[in-house]
């Protein structure tokens, strides 16, 4: 039998302070359950008849495909929208298209720059909106990686994340504070000019110290990472940065994770795993590494056995598909 919690229905996620720890748990282990189902072979119809607007502005493989498969396994569909489809912040304003939208659609998922323009959707168009990434925050990435580290160590408790890399992009400001709602340690690993947000990494630390844990910020990579259980990193240049590449590379190449790092955890032979939101510069055949070589993690690492990045990415349409369910499933009708 399924189970979720009252609270979340209706529920918009903007970042992961949109819930409260325990809904955030909750999800999970929905997402878990779900996973489960359709791993059994089950489709079922706990979205039937509900639509689901895409408004992507920016690319994607993961997130859109995980929001179209989540929606039609449960009899639901879900219309892809980009910006030339629709007059979005042009010739019509966000809050009318987020009107005429919500007049149409059961909910909106959102993948683009401005996090205002995200909660702009959400103020206006009466339906759950879900932030698929924005500029400032990533948390349906955030949901998919706490279910991977849970189902692979079995717990969340007595683990130690280490981001390394850019330390103030979207995925570490929304990994920060999952990490921190979910009792896990957290470190960051990054040179001072990209150490997270003052702001952001108060409000992470407030919450980790309620939930017994810590946050940790270190320029040297090599004495950051002691101890952690899971390597996590993230391209070094995010999309609209393309202009900051050669200096980016520079910058972060003492960052990059390699067998190197992971034997510097102290775990290479336990508890030791590694994740990347993916896509990944690991190797040669792209256009940004054929020159340079592989960028953020080496293909020793991102191939190895410590690498879980295809069940981390597999995870993104077991988590989303939590969130469509709790939000929009009538539970009188399971």
């Amino acid at each position: 039998m399924l189970n979720w919690m009252d609270s979340l229905k209706g529920r918009s996620l903007m970042r992961m302070t949109s819930f409260t720890d325990e809904e955030m748990l909750n999800l999970i282990d929905l997402a878990a359950q779900l996973k489960a189902r359709r791993h059994a072979g089950v489709r079922g119809d706990l979205l039937r008849r509900k639509q689901i607007a895409l408004i992507f502005e920016k690319s994607s493989t993961r997130t859109r495909n995980s929001s179209q498969i989540a929606a039609r396994d449960e009899g639901g569909d879900a219309e892809y929208l980009t910006r030339p489809d629709i007059h979005f912040g042009k010739k019509e304003s966000v809050k009318d298209t987020a009107r005429v939208l919500g007049r149409i659609y059961d909910g909106i998922l959102f993948r683009g720059f401005s996090q205002k323009t995200c909660e702009e959707l959400q103020e206006w168009s009466g339906v759950p909106v879900w932030n698929g990434l924005t500029d400032a925050y990533h948390p349906t990435q955030i949901l998919a990686d706490l279910l991977t580290i849970k189902e692979t160590f079995g717990s969340l408790k007595d683990v130690t994340v280490a981001y390394v890399g850019d330390g103030r992009n979207n995925v570490a400001n929304s990994l920060m504070m999952g990490c921190a709602k979910a009792g896990v340690r957290y470190v960051c690993c990054a040179p001072a000019s990209l150490r997270p947000d003052d702001a952001v990494l108060a409000e992470a630390e407030e919450v980790a110290k309620r939930n017994g844990v810590d946050v940790r910020v270190f320029e040297d990579p090599v004495q950051g990472v002691k101890g952690a259980n899971v390597l996590y990193t993230d391209v070094w240049v995010s999309m609209g940065e393309e202009d900051k590449t050669a200096e980016r590379i520079k910058l972060l190449k003492p960052y990059q994770i390699n067998m190197d790092l992971m034997r510097a955890t102290g775990n290479i032979d336990g508890k030791l795993m590694f994740l990347h939101c993916l896509p990944a510069f690991h190797d040669f055949n792209t256009d940004v590494t054929k020159e340079s070589g592989a960028l953020e993690v080496t293909d020793e690492v991102f191939e190895s056995k410590y690498s879980k990045v295809f069940d981390e990415s597999e995870n993104r349409m077991h988590t989303i598909k939590a969130l469509f369910v709790s939000a929009l499933c009538d539970r009188a009708s399971i």
